[in-house]
């Protein structure tokens, strides 16, 4: 990919288009939700140093940054995760395009030599879990490629504060339209060679067993796009809170508080320094305000969707039979729904500015490959 820095111009015009599709459901009376996960690496300069988490946290804080960094399952992986401070879809997408600029170096500040943002680490970790056991590691020291992604959470309150996907077929048609649109605007949330390679770890390398990350377009409550209600993607328990306290802060039963949790997770999109928190913000919600329309329209389940492979690259591929398969970058060029959906919204807002703000953004976004590829 060729580096092409993101305008100011481009993010300006992009908040204004998330603060006008914010305005769409305001006057629906209908307030978005969106909550993310950042997934990353960080290296020491030797086994003796640590990442200091509190003081990387307390920094986030002082920044007025609505996140916290936590360590993930393999060794020195990181997530951060967006608070539920009630911040609005725009101000988590501001402070998402901030962590990703700013994490770097604060946590070179406490303890790490070195930080990844990037799709793979590649031989991260080591270490093979016994055939079948899902948890305990056998004497299998081989290296395990770590994936990292960004995950969008998405739920729907309306004007009380009520959480409606629980209660209503909303949560089935926001999944359905991600779906629906996500194959070719797949170069949005995997904006580079390696996200692709992301998707193929588990089987180019032998790592079924150890990753449960999602490779194919896929629904139900453990896919790529999952609806969480009552289970989760492990088939747990939603929305368990400890209830009763035993002696020795022993918990001695739960409460399953799943309706406050339900939502639904794009669980798909890559860490990369190439990802546009904006535009997926975009997406997203373009995506949620097709859904509300659907379901007011219609009191029934979504069709079906059958689970499909995403491209394999960025670029177009040719099979053994000479028929082409078309990249991320032709998908997402040719593709029209992006261009017209932001119109349809936001165009009044940019009328004697742009004669398309949809296509605008489309086409911006593109030049960051290759100008080359625009025509």
């Amino acid at each position: 990919m060729q580096k092409v820095a993101v305008s100011s111009q481009s993010q300006q015009v992009s908040q204004q288009v998330l603060r006008q599709l914010l305005q769409c459901f305001a006057d629906l009376g209908l307030t978005p939700l969106v909550h993310v996960e950042l997934e990353g690496v960080y290296e020491t300069a030797s086994a003796k140093h640590s990442l200091d988490f509190a003081r990387v946290n307390q920094s986030l804080l002082d920044l007025g940054i609505n996140g916290a960094l936590k360590t993930e399952f393999w060794h020195q992986q990181w997530e951060y995760v967006s608070l539920f401070n009630g911040q609005s879809p725009l101000k988590e997408a501001q402070d998402l395009a901030s962590a990703m600029q700013l994490l770097p170096t604060i946590m070179r500040r406490f303890g790490a030599s070195n930080v990844l943002l990037k799709p793979v680490a590649w031989a991260a970790d080591k270490g093979r879990y016994v055939p079948g056991s899902g948890a305990i590691f056998s004497t299998d020291t081989r290296s395990v490629h770590i994936p990292n992604a960004i995950q969008m959470n998405v739920s729907v309150a309306d004007n009380t504060g009520s959480n409606l996907i629980p209660h209503s077929n909303l949560g089935e048609w926001i999944q359905h339209h991600l779906l629906t649109n996500s194959f070719h605007c797949c170069l949005l949330f995997l904006p580079e060679e390696d996200a692709f390679k992301r998707l193929s770890l588990r089987s180019d390398y032998g790592l079924d067993a150890e990753l449960s990350s999602p490779f194919m377009l896929s629904g139900g409550h453990q896919g790529s796009i999952a609806l969480y209600k009552k289970v989760g993607k492990h088939n747990q328990p939603m929305g368990q809170e400890p209830l009763f306290y035993g002696a020795n802060n022993q918990v001695l039963s739960y409460s399953h508080n799943w309706q406050k949790t339900a939502r639904v997770e794009h669980r798909v999109g890559a860490t990369s320094s190439a990802y546009d928190p904006y535009l997926n913000m975009i997406f997203i919600l373009l995506n949620v305000l097709q859904a509300i329309q659907s379901w007011q329209r219609k009191d029934e389940l979504p069709p079906a969707f059958s689970s499909r492979a995403f491209p394999p690259s960025l670029h177009d591929s040719q099979k053994s039979d000479g028929s082409v398969v078309s990249g991320a970058l032709a998908l997402f060029s040719q593709q029209k729904w992006f261009a017209q959906q932001v119109d349809y919204y936001c165009q009044q807002a940019f009328y004697g500015q742009f004669e398309s703000v949809g296509t605008w953004l489309q086409t911006q976004f593109l030049r960051r490959y290759s100008p080359k590829l625009i025509t």
